[in-house]
């Protein structure tokens, strides 16, 4: 192979897989020239490289949202840095991976082995990312709300693209005989985004959830010197106070001080009552 031809092969090869002039002339070495033996080698490179990035912390990123025929599925790409989730080739990443999360209805272990548009699945189109990247990058959950049982509404709270953004909530409502409270689904969506419930009602909040805080709140009032039979009185305003502030029927609604969500879903009730039946609630990073 002449020299210009070696260039040329190890041009092609970095313009495919992004990896370094040395990388790519050692793997064209190795496969005498070949280019897909070339980038057999380098895969097979770059997974070792992503192995090692694997174990870093992953709080950036994205969330992506798609919606049709009334369906809706999310997804949180994430990465270790938010200069890498404005990264061109991360963002067609995670584009292409939420329509096939879509697709697969946000089943993690069927969308990683599905093929993307280069023929590659996912799981291994990710290594290659990361090894080009050099960051790690995760895909951490996904959910799909069916057309069943409801209609389906979703807000992006500052929307970087058309669906894709940092903040993202979708809630299923029943009772929506036409679209007449179209506006009123989305700002359901917009009040949880904002307000972050934890749960539909009181019921919905986790036991451990309550016994945790109650456990802070009683240790706040102690250390306030307070008496044992003040603790248990006040205790029990308090606990009240966040069932209400973390329950979405129990929360202020947030373009009317005055009104709880409650009340406004029995305003806007028509033929049947409106219900909320699920939502989520994605924040990139949350919990990581």
């Amino acid at each position: 192979m002449s020299n210009k031809d070696l260039l040329d092969n190890i041009k092609k090869l970095r313009e495919l897989t992004g990896v370094g002039f040395k990388d790519c002339k050692i793997a064209i070495d190795e496969s005498k020239g070949d280019i897909e033996k070339s980038i057999e080698f380098l895969r097979k490179k770059g997974i070792a490289k992503a192995s090692k990035k694997m174990s870093r912390t992953a709080t950036e990123g994205l969330a992506l949202v798609k919606e049709a025929e009334g369906n809706v599925s999310i997804i949180e790409i994430n990465s270790e840095t938010d200069f890498v989730a404005k990264n061109k080739d991360f963002i067609n990443f995670c584009k292409e991976l939420s329509e096939l999360n879509f697709e697969v209805k946000s089943d993690l272990n069927k969308l990683n082995e599905t093929s993307m548009k280069n023929g590659i699945t996912v799981k291994d189109n990710l290594v290659n990312l990361i090894a080009k990247i050099g960051e790690k990058i995760t895909i951490r959950r996904a959910n799909f709300f069916d057309n069943l049982n409801g209609k389906n509404f979703f807000y992006v709270h500052s929307a970087l693209e058309k669906g894709i953004g940092k903040i993202i909530s979708i809630v299923k409502i029943d009772g929506m005989v036409n679209d007449e409270n179209k506006n009123f689904g989305s700002k359901i969506a917009m009040h949880i985004a904002a307000s972050n419930p934890l749960a539909i009602d009181k019921d919905g909040i986790k036991k451990d959830l309550i016994d945790k805080e109650l456990e802070i709140i009683k240790a706040e009032i102690l250390n306030s010197g307070k008496s044992e039979e003040m603790v248990d009185k006040i205790s029990k305003g308090k606990i009240t106070k966040f069932l209400n502030d973390n329950s979405l029927l129990n929360q202020i609604w947030i373009m009317d001080p005055k009104k709880k969500v409650l009340d406004v879903l029995k305003e806007n009730s028509s033929e049947t009552s409106l219900k909320v039946v699920e939502f989520i609630r994605y924040k990139v990073g949350e919990g990581v």
